[in-house]
This record gives structure tokens, C-alpha cells and sequence, in this order.
């Protein structure tokens, strides 16, 4: 057993000592290979480093370190005595003084009420409101000057509608269910993976999915999350189960308020479809790896694999690079500063991830995971839509990684419209799932019309989870199923003269349903390209010279 003040001698470049989960682990070693670079270990050396840890790493992260790192276990006792380290520099501004807070973060002022979070774009300032400038700058950043997430904003804004009107049966009742990979689904949109969401909320994935399986919204779960697979699985189940129970027990206690969510725990007049949770995948350099992370998620029950497949190496991100190499500044290594700033460090390594991978990989990857849909995430052309096709994907991904990858990337929806010219017959024969930008519920009507299944939105759930917890996570999906048990005179009442919606709220799903009623629409059956005008964007696509396609 090691004593704490044994412990808190190790915090130097020449011995820098970290307990996570009472061990002590020696990373003296590790420092000029951690892909966030020396600075962050080196503030957190001879401490308690558990909180931030879980902030950004699964527990799972441990297993593939050396074994020798690892010095031995420490008494709780011992553990309660150690200074509790604080990774996130909240005086690290990005853009200036590294001693000087962001301008536009307002730390300890905390967000607004919720109620003044009517719109997507709206829950971005209150998460800034409460993130670190270093948590802030992690989900809100993108590759190189930005172009690309500035083109993922920009490209709903050139497709507009063309409603009809008096359709056949009327619009009093419109119903967004729908079906994604072949599981119901109530809406047409989906929470993106993504990474770190510790550091957004103490909860985690496990709030996360907590949250969409109370509103009936399918979700996808990186494999960078801050819990395990099985921990977030059976959260979300838990949660599932409850609702199918009814009463009180359905509505499901939010992780940051330890009472019950507004409206959690009624369902539809109809019965709408449970949600759904699937896996995203990385693939690592060790195949043994991979297929043992397949098995593991198909094992925990999620719905279909992801594969990632546009990221054979990680993007320039700017910021991440100016913030880490302030951190190594601060703490008084410059030369570290300079491999920041050069790209040698990075929140994800990039060296980890497997650049060899070729389409003949999908053979091995689909027997490990068996039965089952198999989609490929990160489709960014016409002639890469054609040959998931032919290698019997179930769906694909148009995604640029939200802008943090390649510069000047394709949008999704250029890409859309791309393959609906070239090879049309892909939208018909297998999933297209459109991921990137979308910040208002009536534009998912706007992909769906040009042939997508559905669309992916992630930044909104993660800055909403950010500065509201779960609470925040339902009010961006905003359904509140309307669950009765016993027909009562009441609800006939309320059914016949107010055949409004199954569902309430001011966010995605009040925005996809008014919309598709002011365009004439009753079902997304009725989606269809005479739906929309996307001339501006079609001017702006590519085209092959003559034979290429």
C-alpha cells in the first residue's frame, strides 16, 4: 500500500505517478505518448485523478496499458486524503491570455431557465454558459479554418420547401413514426455518437440514453464513451423497462436532479415504437481488438454495427492544438507546447486508428458481429455509396464527422443529392442516413424528402446534456408520449376536439410535425423530391467528366 504522501511526491516530468480507481499507475513513461499530451498528466500527477479521468476515458482504456504501469492499489482511506486533481483548464483561453477567461463564458453564472431554449441553436450558449473553455472548445471545434462545419450549417438553409395544399385526409393528425434499420421508430432522427460526453455532464452516456429511451429517439454510442458498453446498455434498458411498467416508475429519475423528468412516464394513445441504441466503431490497429469490441457490443444488444470509416488518421483541429499547447505552456514545457501545435498530440490518437482498412475488411468485420444490419459511416461520394451496395451493406452514413476531419469535406446533403443523380438505385436498396448540421426539426423533412431514412444530430444533445442534464436531452427531442391505460371521458374529449398531436414540446419534434402539416403532409410516406426545391444545391455539386460514373 502506497501513502498519500508518498504519492503526492510523484508529480514532475521525471516521475509523475496518477491513482485512477484506487491504483496508482506510474506514467512517467507514458507522457510523450498520451495523445493529450504531458501537460494534462503532469497537473494531474500525485493525485486523485478519477474524475477527470471518467470525464473522457472508458474504464475499458485501463486493460490495454502496460501491466507494469500499474504500482498497485491504494486504501480508500489513503485515496480520501489525496487533493482530487482537475484536469480542464477553465483560465485557458484558446484565442488569447491563456490567464484570461473566454469572453464569452460566463463560468459559475450558470445557463438560462430552460424555458428560454425553444430552438436547437438556443442550448449552445447556455452549455457555454457552464462548459469549460477546454470542454467548450473540444465539441464546438472543427478541422483546419472550419470550412467544412460552416458548409454542414449553410447547406439546409439553400433547400426550401414547396407545400401544398388541402391533401388528401387532411393534416389534423400527422404521424413522424417511422423505421430505421428495421427497428421502429418514432421519429425520423437520431442522436449522433459521440466522445467525451463526461466531460458535458457528470452522467454521461448513461444520462444521455437515459433521456431518448423517456422520449422514444434511437441513439448511437461511440466507442470512445466515458462508460462501458454494458454500463450504458443496461442503463438504457433499465429505462425501457420502467416506461413499460407505467406510473412512477416509468418516468425515470434525471441523474442531476434525483427526481423525476417533466412527462417521462406516459405513452402514446397509439403505442409508438421503443427506442433503440446501436454501436459506432473505430477500428484499432489490433484486429484482436476490434472483433473483441464487436462481439462485446453485439453481446450487450445493440441494434446494428457502425463502421466508421472516415477517420484513417484524425483532422487538423485547430483549437484542441492552441489549447494543449497553452496547457504545456503554463506548466512550463515548452517543448511539449511545440508538439501540440505541430499535431504530435490530439484528444484521440491517430496512430491508434487502423489506416490500412480496405473494403475486403468488411468480410471479417460482419463475422464477428453475425446477424445483423452492418452500416458504413462516413460516405462522402456517389462512387463510395454504389460500392456499399455492392458489398451488402444495410445502410449507410453521409457524414464529413460533423466538419472535423478533411477540409473543405463535402455536406451531407450535397451528397445526398450527388448519389440521387449518379445512383439513384442506392437510395431504394439499402438505408441513407444523413448526418451533419441539421438544427431544426422541419430541415430532417428536407433530407427525408430527397430519399434519407432519417437524420443524425449530435453537437445540440451534447451542449442541451451539458447545461441541463437529462432535462435538457428531452427538451431537445421534446416528445411527451400521452399515455393512458384507462380510456376516461376526458381523454375522448380531448381526442376529438383537440386532434392536434400525439406528442408535445417546443424542440425537434414539434418542429417536424407543424412542418410537415404547413406543407401538406399527414405521413413521411408522402416525402418526396416534388417536396423541395434544392436547385442552389444541385449548382453547387459535383460532376464527373464524361464516363467517370
Amino acid at each position: 500500500m502506497f501513502s498519500a504522501d508518498e504519492i503526492t511526491k510523484h508529480g514532475t516530468p521525471s516521475s509523475c505517478w496518477l491513482v485512477i480507481n484506487g491504483k496508482v499507475y506510474d506514467v512517467t513513461a507514458y507522457l510523450d505518448l498520451h495523445p493529450g499530451g504531458a501537460a494534462i498528466l503532469l497537473k494531474q500527477g500525485g493525485q486523485d485523478a478519477t474524475f477527470e479521468f471518467r470525464k473522457i476515458h472508458s474504464p475499458d482504456i485501463l486493460q490495454f496499458l502496460p501491466k507494469d504501469i500499474c504500482l498497485g492499489e491504494v486504501d480508500p482511506a489513503t485515496v480520501a486524503s489525496l487533493p482530487l486533481a482537475s484536469a480542464s483548464n477553465a483560465d485557458t483561453n484558446p484565442n488569447g491570455n491563456p490567464n484570461s477567461r473566454t469572453s464569452t463564458t460566463n463560468a459559475g453564472s450558470g445557463p438560462p431557465h430552460i424555458s428560454h431554449c425553444i430552438a436547437l441553436p438556443d442550448f449552445e450558449p447556455a452549455a457555454k454558459a457552464v462548459l469549460s473553455p477546454n470542454a467548450y472548445s473540444y465539441v464546438s471545434s472543427s478541422a483546419n479554418s472550419g470550412l467544412a462545419h460552416a458548409a454542414n450549417l449553410s447547406s439546409w438553409r439553400r433547400v426550401s420547401f414547396r407545400p401544398r395544399i388541402w391533401p388528401q385526409g387532411g393534416v389534423a393528425r400527422a404521424s413522424a413514426r417511422t423505421s430505421i434499420l428495421g427497428a421502429g421508430a418514432a421519429f425520423p432522427f437520431y442522436c449522433s455518437a459521440m466522445g467525451q460526453l463526461g466531460r458535458a455532464h457528470d452522467g454521461g452516456e448513461v444520462a444521455l440514453v437515459r433521456a431518448l429511451a423517456r422520449r422514444g429517439v434511437h441513439g448511437l454510442l461511440s466507442t470512445v464513451s466515458t462508460q462501458s458498453m454494458e454500463e450504458v446498455m443496461e442503463a438504457f434498458e433499465g429505462e425501457k423497462r420502467a416506461l413499460e411498467g407505467g406510473g412512477d416508475e416509468g418516468k425515470g429519475a434525471s441523474v442531476n436532479e434525483g427526481k423525476p423528468s417533466t412527462g417521462a412516464g406516459v405513452a402514446a394513445a397509439e403505442e409508438l415504437p421503443p427506442a433503440q441504441l446501436h454501436f459506432q466503431l473505430y477500428i484499432p490497429n489490433d484486429r484482436s481488438v476490434a472483433v473483441d469490441t464487436i462481439r462485446r457490443a453485439k453481446a450487450a444488444g445493440f441494434r446494428s454495427l457502425w463502421v466508421t470509416v472516415d477517420t484513417p488518421t484524425i483532422g487538423k483541429r485547430t483549437i484542441d492544438r492552441r489549447i494543449q499547447a497553452q496547457e504545456a505552456l503554463a506548466m512550463g514545457l515548452p517543448v511539449e507546447a511545440e508538439k501540440a501545435g505541430f499535431g504530435m498530440r490530439s484528444h484521440v490518437d491517430g496512430g491508434q486508428l487502423n489506416a490500412a482498412l480496405t473494403w475486403a475488411d468488411l468480410v471479417w468485420i460482419r463475422e464477428a458481429w453475425g446477424d445483423g444490419p452492418v452500416v458504413v459511416k462516413g460516405v462522402q461520394s456517389a462512387e463510395d455509396a454504389r460500392l456499399a451496395l455492392a458489398h451488402g451493406c444495410q445502410g449507410i452514413v453521409l457524414s464529413n464527422h460533423g466538419g472535423r476531419q478533411a477540409h473543405s469535406a463535402p455536406d451531407a446533403l450535397t451528397t445526398l443529392l450527388e448519389i440521387r443523380t449518379y445512383c439513384p438505385e442506392v437510395l431504394g436498396r439499402l438505408e441513407v442516413l444523413v448526418d451533419g448540421g441539421c438544427r431544426d426539426g422541419a430541415d430532417v423533412l428536407k433530407a427525408l424528402c430527397l430519399g434519407a431514412t432519417a437524420v443524425g444530430i449530435a453537437r445540440p444533445f451534447f451542449y442541451a446534456l451539458g447545461a441541463y442534464g437529462e432535462k435538457g436531452v428531452e427538451r431537445c427531442c421534446d416528445s411527451e408520449y400521452f399515455r393512458f391505460r384507462i380510456v376516461t371521458l376526458a381523454f375522448l374529449l380531448f381526442w376529438l376536439f383537440m386532434p392536434m398531436l400525439i406528442l408535445r414540446g417546443i424542440v425537434l419534434a414539434e418542429e417536424l410535425v407543424l412542418n410537415m402539416k404547413l406543407i401538406g403532409m399527414n405521413s413521411l410516406d408522402q416525402a418526396s423530391p416534388d417536396r423541395v426545391n434544392a436547385m442552389r444545391l444541385y449548382n453547387e455539386m459535383w460532376r464527373p467528366e464524361k464516363g467517370r460514373l
